[in-house]
């Protein structure tokens, strides 16, 4: 009975349960674009390319393990986590001695895989196609094979695919040069080879066994090998069989060897594929964890002002016996009605969006294509599920005051609004504003970003919502100070001020969703740059050097440093990676000892950078609180490539944020890395800078930079990578757009009577327009001090946390666009409406049915 009541109330107002609908589906197509990025992470299948032939690959294990035991209550737990490391882990090459006694084996085939990039001319080499050194002998991994030529036997032969030969116009004869682990060296291309599948994501060199050994740095070791069977054995009994054979084989520094089969092979191939499902499972979680809560509070929002909207007929239905539960009931059957129908729209809308959001990442480098997009059932039936609770929660909560007052309460209410809000939602208003504030204070003591990052955006949604249940109170204290000035300024502003004192509930309403998109952007594009500009200002303040040498390419090879040193100048060599402490990741350098304070002060405020060798390591303040080090206090860490170390701490100092949380000696991280090529280098001299440049010509794309002009190209980068959140978060302020704009629209269009009456009692058309226009300046101004209040207070804790300085950096002409934008949007959304429902005769409107 009562959900065909329901139907029949929708059916009727469609009108007013647009709005409704409208933010439940956008809602759902969010919770379903983020869903998929969620599920691309935890199920998302990386497709082998380079080992396509190969049915078994033996590879090192690519995670640092934990395991703990708890004894509680006569009960043992034991909990084993792992997380991945940052380079490629290397097995014993003498471990292929073992792989060929096992039963069923026909060949074992050693795979080297290293940097090699090809120094074509602009065009030739596909940025999207990352360039691998292998050695000849492992082509027929994939297979490659010759399609013209020879293949490489001396040193300086070489073999390249097929669409780089394409691309390059090269052919067998040419040269190449190529910038591999070692200094740029020419070759001769003696072939060109195709792979009997399509390999779309990486480009292949092939070198002598030799020379790619030598290219590696890794004498002794391979990155795995591909195990061919036998005629007639099966795969899954072979991989059994290795796995059996290998049980207890440690590789070196304690990295335990690993069987794959089947799609396993994908992620041994692809490390950066397998790393990114990390990312994108944080990524993807964190934006839709603050899509769900910014949906609730919107949706929740907009019930409300529908509800509010209804008080006159929801009055009626009480007046003539309708009871509580008759009336929960039905608001609950109407919100399943419309969440369903708008749940389904925007689950399926939401699947090309989370293609779309998926494509846009891959484009900006932040998830490497070779990890594929998944889609299934389960995104879309979450965000339904989520949209039907949320809706039914919404109605729920937005009918408690008028299904729980007594009948002639509520005909009185329909006419006249509170003055007072309920004493129930003030007290969670001052609830949600204290644990604001509590969240704004633990930011300020966060001092690492995946800690803070969350906590930043949490705050603004909870300090928002304090400001939707303290709204009406808000929009009276705003009419309270503005009110003066208002009935200076003439008729349109009188009747403004009137109707945002005596309606403050429904002009809460629109607050609410300004004060979340005017905080919410601003902290979404603020809180990047404060933690940007910060670290470049401590590394500009630390480097001494007079210049910086930096590459377009891979790096700065060890030979250009080596040809910059003379007697009397001072060069440091800056290699990046990224370590373990426990599972605990934190970023890492390895720099040149010799002469390191004439060209780099991290401003050591405990022990000395003289001591700095391969046993030894300098840590930042914020390291060595947390890991509760000092100088002489040993550090058992886990190297890029999962070598187990424990060097002594030698120096603590200030400038963690610019310079890293530890600092080795660079010929040990060099050892340890994938690209051991300088990520800069640093030149303290007297000589010129064309001096630098004529020294170091012979090596292509390597440039000698000012440092200013360094930290120029520092900033691009970060800029870079702040529009990959810029992006993630950028559907969530869409979204609250779209409800501002949702939330006006419904405030306005159900205001047609009053504007009727407004007219019969001698206002004109002008005059009521320039009263909405009056009240939605009030509503921004009052959205505008919210919101920036908010942005501001959780900016600078973040920035206290993070930087130790309460220095938040804002733009102000990005500021006041965003509140130009938030203005248009209110100022759009009022007048539209308003135009419409003025156009109809007011006669006609004060004498229809309500």
């Amino acid at each position: 009975m009562m959900l065909r009541y329901a139907l029949q109330t929708v059916r009727a107002r469609k009108g007013g349960f647009l709005g409704a609908f409208f933010a439940l589906m956008c809602a759902a197509a969010l919770i379903t674009a983020c869903g998929t990025l969620l599920e691309t992470g935890l199920r998302g299948t990386v497709a082998t390319e380079r080992y396509a032939a190969t049915p078994v690959v033996v590879s090192a294990d690519q995670n640092v393990h934990q395991t703990t035991v708890k004894h509680k209550k006569g009960k043992t737990k034991v909990k084993h986590k792992a997380k991945p490391i940052a380079e490629r882990a290397w097995l014993p090459g003498d471990l292929a001695t073992e792989l060929r006694k096992v039963p069923g084996v026909r060949e074992v085939i050693p795979e080297l895989t290293f940097l090699a990039e090809p120094l074509a001319p602009g065009g030739a080499v596909d940025k999207d196609r990352p360039a691998y050194g292998h050695a000849w002998d492992s082509a027929a991994l994939t297979p490659y094979t010759l399609t013209t030529g020879t293949a490489p036997k001396a040193d300086g032969d070489l073999v390249i695919d097929r669409r780089l030969a394409e691309r390059a116009h090269l052919e067998p004869g040419d040269r190449l040069t190529v910038q591999s682990t070692q200094s740029p060296r020419t070759y001769r291309v003696t072939g060109i080879a195709a792979p009997a599948h399509e390999v779309r994501y990486q480009t292949a060199l092939f070198f002598s066994t030799a020379e790619a050994r030598r290219l590696a740095a890794h004498p002794g070791q391979v990155t795995a090998f591909g195990v061919l069977p036998a005629k007639g054995t099966d795969v899954a009994v072979l991989k059994r069989s290795v796995s059996t054979a290998l049980h207890g084989t440690k590789a070196p520094y304690g990295t335990t060897a690993q069987v794959s089969a089947g799609d396993g092979r994908g992620p041994v191939e692809f490390l950066d594929a397998a790393a990114a499902r990390t990312k994108l499972v944080s990524m993807g979680g964190a934006m839709g964890g603050t899509s769900l809560l910014v949906a609730v509070l919107v949706v929740v929002g907009t019930f409300a002002l529908s509800v509010q909207q209804r008080h006159r007929e929801l009055a009626l239905l009480r007046a003539i016996a309708a009871t509580s539960g008759q009336i929960r009931a039905l608001l609950g059957r109407e919100a399943l009605i419309v969440g369903a129908a708008a749940g389904t729209t925007g689950a399926l809308a939401g699947l090309p969006l989370g293609s779309w959001l998926h494509g846009r990442f891959v484009a900006m480098g932040a998830v490497p294509a070779t990890l594929q997009h998944t889609v299934s059932v389960f995104p879309p039936f979450a965000a339904l599920a989520a949209t039907l609770l949320g809706a039914w929660a919404a109605a729920r909560i937005s009918s408690r005051r008028i299904a729980r007052i007594r009948p002639a309460e509520a005909l009185a209410e329909a006419r006249a609004e509170r003055t007072r809000p309920a004493w129930g939602r003030i007290l969670a208003g001052v609830a949600l504003l204290a644990g604001g504030a509590v969240l704004v204070a633990v930011l300020s003591v966060l001092r690492t970003e995946p800690a803070s990052t969350p906590v930043t955006f949490l705050a603004v949604v909870v300090l928002a919502s304090s400001v939707a249940l303290l709204g009406p109170l808000l929009v009276r204290a705003a009419v309270a100070v503005l009110g003066g000035p208002l009935a200076l300024t003439g008729p349109s502003s009188r009747l403004a001020r009137a109707n945002l004192r005596g309606h403050a509930a429904r002009m809460a309403s629109v607050v609410t969703p300004l004060t979340l998109l005017i905080g919410m952007t601003c902290t979404v594009l603020f809180v990047q740059p404060t933690l940007g500009n910060a670290a470049r200002a401590q590394a500009r303040e630390g480097i001494r050097a007079d210049w910086v040498v930096a590459a377009q390419g891979p790096g700065v090879p060890a030979e250009a440093a080596r040809r910059l040193r003379t007697q009397h100048d001072t060069v440091t060599e800056v290699v990046r990676t990224t370590i373990r402490v426990g599972l605990d990741k934190y970023a890492a350098q390895g720099v040149t000892p010799g002469g390191l304070t004439r060209t780099w002060d991290p401003d050591v405020t405990a022990g000395s950078l003289t001591k700095l060798t391969e046993d030894t390591v300098a840590v930042s303040e914020l390291a060595a609180d947390q890991l509760h080090l000092k100088p002489g206090s040993p550090l058992k860490l886990t190297l890029g490539d999962g070598t187990p170390a424990t060097p002594t701490v030698v120096a603590v100092y200030a400038k963690g944020l610019g310079f890293g949380d530890l600092t080795f000696a660079h010929d040990l991280i060099a050892r340890h890395v994938d690209n051991p090529l300088a990520a800069s280098v640093l030149v303290s001299t007297a000589r010129t800078q064309t001096q630098l440049a004529t020294t170091l010509r012979e090596f292509p794309g390597i440039h000698v930079l000012a440092p200013a002009a360094a930290d120029s190209i520092q900033a691009a980068r970060q800029q870079a990578n702040a529009e990959v959140n810029y992006l993630a978060m950028g559907l969530v302020l869409a979204f609250t757009a779209i409800a501002v704009v949702n939330t006006q629209a419904m405030s306005v269009s159900e205001r047609v009577r009053e504007f009727a009456l407004l007219r019969l009692a001698g206002a004109t058309r002008r005059q009521v327009l320039g009263m909405l226009r009056t009240e939605a300046l009030s509503v921004l101004l009052l959205a505008t001090v919210l919101g920036s209040g908010i942005a501001l207070a959780v900016l600078t804790a973040f920035s206290v946390g993070m930087t130790g300085e309460a220095a938040p950096a804002v733009t102000p002409l990005v500021y006041v666009a965003v509140v130009a934008l938030a203005g248009l949007l209110a100022l759009v959304a009022t007048a539209l409406p308003g135009r419409v429902a003025l156009r109809v005769s007011p006669v006609t409107v004060a004498t229809a049915k309500e």
